[in-house]
């Protein structure tokens, strides 16, 4: 385990039964809590962007992914592009539907904020089903942008998350089992 992951192990709370019964939320209030901590995650994704060749965008889903995502694109002096839940942006739209543990959602974007062929590093807070990363890579290639990879915090490794996202490059600061 590397000294950023042991770091932010130690400051992931976890929350039994929320936002249903049966789930262990992760909460990373605390890991953003602490600068140096949130400012290293921030770098740990500037430099998985740097080492996919460069990109032009960062793309985070709503909300935790905004947190997490923003500051990465700020880092890079690039474009942030939201990924929105259903009914939150105003028109044009593109939406993708998916499976989450505790139920199903729909994501949205514009798709005139992507220009042909833009290079999109996807960034979010967990991994765990798949179903939002894999819906929002969808909306991105879509829209027609190249996803260059995924940068995720945590990985729930006991869920299909890393199957649903195909070929995709991924990587990952922190793994649980």
């Amino acid at each position: 385990m590397t000294d950023l992951a042991r770091r932010c192990a130690e400051l992931i709370r976890d929350v039994p039964d929320y936002p249903a019964a049966g789930v262990m939320f992760k909460d990373i209030t605390p890991l953003l809590a602490d600068g140096p901590t949130f400012g290293a995650v921030v770098e740990h994704f500037a430099d998985v962007a740097r080492r996919a060749g460069g990109v032009d965008l960062v793309a985070g889903m709503e909300a935790r992914g905004f947190i997490m995502g923003a500051p990465v694109a700020s880092a890079l002096g690039i474009g942030f592009v939201p990924v929105r839940k259903a009914g939150k942006l105003p028109g044009p739209i593109m939406g993708a539907s998916y499976d989450l543990e505790y139920g199903s959602a729909t994501v949205e974007v514009h798709p005139a904020t992507i220009e042909p062929g833009a290079r999109v590093l996807v960034v979010d807070d967990v991994l765990a089903t798949g179903g939002t990363a894999a819906a929002t890579s969808s909306l991105i290639e879509r829209a027609g942008g190249v996803v260059v990879g995924l940068a995720f915090l945590l990985e729930l490794t006991f869920l299909p998350g890393r199957s649903m996202l195909g070929t995709r490059s991924l990587d990952v600061i922190l793994s649980v089992d």
